[in-house]
């Protein structure tokens, strides 16, 4: 096999052990709830916690793109990310749980910038599109760890056995797959954050990042939430879990269905998707429709994050690095702000009218991915 081939593997190993870690934290949120014994507006000032310490890795992300090849930080972060998972589960007050959340957030972020710097560096060296398989492998991780999840939840095995035997296994690969990711990609020009007037291109892909980004933490977060309190059923991960596996099925069909229909129409039916599946949950509060809605919302969200994180690898200004870690900032907003907003007004208006809140970010992709594509025919 070529080193590029194996470089490609070694990388989707990443992908999915971080999808398996950020779905097994998902899927616990609703433990912690019960546990802590939080309303929804206390859960989402908790949940909070995780965009205000993401914010905080922006300096230090650039900071490391520019001093180290991407897979120094990532095996690093991989480290912390593993500890902050086991300390969610360890926390015994409300500070300690605040405290390994900002460990577990603030890691993630460099995390995912170093893992998308190396496949945006790793996609030059392929003829064909192959960004969105790393995203699809993403969510089969995440499939893995929300299927384990439910098979602990429903053997009772304590939350901090759980998170702890996970934070072990993910940590011990990563590190045996270390020496196989891609080396010498760091950019000698591009690496250093202008302070200005922003970039209209990276601004909309910003926009854009954060609008999806909204609407896929938020599904992350209250699913589980979703399925226990209105749904009412007793293994509460199961519309995560079709989420998840309806995510991976739509990644690793994107790179497929933007070569037949072009990513601007990828872009027009994804927000209509994700508006659709999310009216149905709203509209049909029971088991079926509600499995149903969260597979369609699924397919729909999952191909905006690779378009866009392809579309940033374009950038002329910035390296593949820094400008991943600009747009991701507006994504990690997006992510985390989600889950908080919600639990605020759920505790207003209740649970389903919530969701709403999806609808409209959904519906937001279409307006903004125009920006972005008006100006690129602008420009040429």
């Amino acid at each position: 096999m070529e080193l590029k081939g194996k470089q490609r593997i070694t990388l989707s190993i990443y992908f999915f052990l971080s999808g398996f870690c950020f779905a097994t934290w998902a899927s616990r949120i609703p433990t912690i709830k019960s546990n802590f014994d939080f309303n929804e507006a206390e859960l989402g000032s908790l949940l909070l916690a995780m965009p205000i310490s993401s914010l905080v890795g922006l300096p230090i992300s650039g900071w490391l793109v520019s001093r180290f090849d991407s897979r120094i930080p990532l095996v690093v972060s991989f480290f912390f990310f593993s500890l902050g998972l086991t300390a969610i589960g360890w926390a015994q007050t409300p500070f300690m749980l605040v405290a390994a959340i900002c460990l577990f957030s603030f890691s993630m972020r460099i995390l995912n910038i170093a893992m998308n710097t190396q496949a945006i560096t790793l996609q030059k060296l392929f003829n064909r599109k192959i960004n969105g398989s790393f995203h699809g492998i993403w969510s089969t991780g995440g499939i893995a760890g929300v299927g384990f999840s439910s098979l602990l939840v429903k053997l009772q095995v304590s939350m901090a056995v759980h998170l702890m035997a996970v934070s072990l296994i993910v940590l011990l690969v990563a590190l045996m797959a270390f020496k196989l990711l891609l080396r010498n990609d760091r950019s000698p020009h591009g690496n250093k954050l202008i302070i200005g007037k922003p970039d209209p291109f990276i601004l909309n892909l910003g926009i854009l990042i954060f609008f999806a980004a909204l609407c896929e933490g938020g599904m992350y977060d209250w699913s589980g939430v979703y399925f226990k309190e209105v749904i009412q059923v007793e293994v509460f991960t199961l519309g995560y879990l079709v989420f998840m596996i309806f995510m991976a099925l739509s990644r690793f069909l994107s790179d497929h269905i933007i070569d037949r229909i072009g990513v601007e129409k990828t872009y027009l039916l994804s927000a209509l998707l994700i508006s659709i599946g999310v009216l149905m949950i709203i509209v049909l509060p029971f088991f079926w429709p509600a499995m149903i809605g969260f597979c369609i919302v699924g397919f729909g969200a999952a191909s905006i994050f690779p378009m866009t994180m392809t579309l940033a690898g374009t950038s002329k200004k910035y390296s593949a690095g820094m400008v991943i870690s600009i747009i991701g900032t507006y994504g990690i907003l997006g992510m985390f702000i989600g889950p908080p907003l919600i639990g605020y007004l759920a505790h207003a208006f209740g649970l389903r009218i919530s969701f709403i809140l999806f609808i409209i970010s959904g519906l937001m992709l279409i307006p903004v991915s125009q920006l972005i594509f008006r100006y690129q025919k602008n420009q040429e």
